[in-house]
């Protein structure tokens, strides 16, 4: 928005024309959204607990979360605002991958919202039933990759690219949809399952959010994409604009939710920023460098996938307790521990997913 404002100006003095620049632009949006953060997060928070929508905590988990009960939840909604007004503001609103990726994020947002909402306010443990969820969920992934499908201009958009060959290039065709879908509905619930931990979440999102912000810029840009060896995707460069409005919206909630939280981002946090991270990995067209980047999330659903397959067939745990974040917490390792040496996992992944640019 602001952008057409300056593009206006330009006609009374050139020096406005800097905000045409996409990196400017995507510095000011990172800039915005912490801002944003800062400012409504101390109002947001006093609310929440007025209105005692507060985390409820499981008896038989770790005894150290008892004291976590009562924390204000659904801060995911600061992030949603933040991110969104921050890409409204800074990111060309021509441009049809910022629709959508701004859709889709908030379309899982508002799952998350009724989640939260039944089970904070409305008082129902159970929430919104697990299947009525998933087609929520599946509805809004599979309308984001029919609609990435129809509006695909270039073959390259709906083809597979293989990390590290450059040469490895698998023509999709419909099978994109199928491929797409799994990627933002899987994304969505493994960023869910993590966020366990205060800060576990949301600091692997800012990073892998930040990590996809430097693909969307190589891959819009025809030189870079040309030096690099990856596809060239006209148009997702605008993309950085809303990976770096992720970045400051995400440093702005850790501000409030590092150990010990004042709040937490509830299922419309988590939901809604798994999704923004899985449909830009399939706009820039690097699911499986999201898989490496996000690590952390496979680890942990893996954990429940494990935990739970192994309970059913054998009657036996793999795992003290899963997601596995749990399990290291019931053998001793603090909170905050646990949290950081994940991060440093996280970081360690990102820059593996950074090196594939090079290495091919």
């Amino acid at each position: 928005m602001l952008r057409y404002v300056a593009e206006w100006l330009t006609q009374y003095y050139s020096g406005f024309n800097v905000f045409s620049y996409l990196t400017l632009r995507a510095i000011l949006a990172a800039l915005t959204a912490l801002l944003i953060s800062f400012l409504i997060g101390p109002v947001m928070i006093r609310k929440l607990a007025e209105h005692q929508v507060g985390q409820r905590v499981r008896s038989d988990g770790p005894q150290t979360h008892l004291t976590k009960a009562g924390t204000p939840t659904m801060g995911g909604a600061l992030i949603l605002v933040a991110i969104s007004v921050a890409t409204l503001l800074w990111a060309d609103l021509s441009n049809r991958f910022v629709w959508i990726t701004l859709a889709v994020t908030i379309a899982f947002g508002l799952i998350g919202f009724w989640d939260d909402y039944l089970k904070l306010v409305v008082g129902n443990s159970r929430g919104l039933i697990a299947r009525y969820k998933y087609f929520w969920q599946s509805a809004a992934g599979l309308g984001t990759a029919v609609a990435l499908y129809a509006t695909a201009k270039t073959p390259v958009e709906t083809t597979l690219i293989v990390p590290f060959f450059k040469d490895v290039l698998i023509p999709l065709g419909p099978f994109f949809i199928v491929l797409a879908y799994f990627v933002i509905v899987g994304s969505s619930n493994a960023v869910n399952l993590t966020d366990g931990l205060d800060g576990l979440a949301i600091m692997p999102a800012v990073l892998v959010a930040g990590a996809l912000g430097v693909f969307a810029y190589a891959s819009g840009n025809v030189v870079f994409a040309n030096y690099l060896g990856i596809p060239y995707v006209a148009g997702s460069g605008e993309v950085l604009v809303f990976c770096t409005a992720i970045f400051g919206a995400g440093l702005g909630f850790l501000w409030f939710n590092t150990y010990p939280a004042q709040v937490f981002m509830g299922d419309i946090g988590a939901l809604a920023l798994g999704a923004a991270l899985g449909v830009v990995a399939v706009i820039v067209r690097q699911e499986i460098v999201l898989f490496i980047m996000g690590g952390v999330f496979v680890m942990e659903t893996v954990s429940v996938i494990l935990q739970v397959g192994s309970f059913k067939l054998r009657g036996k745990r793999i795992f003290r307790m899963a997601p596995i974040h749990h399990h290291f917490e019931l053998k001793g390792w603090a909170e905050p521990k646990v949290i950081v040496r994940f991060w440093i996992i996280t970081v360690i992944l990102v820059l593996v997913g950074l090196a594939t640019l090079k290495l091919r």
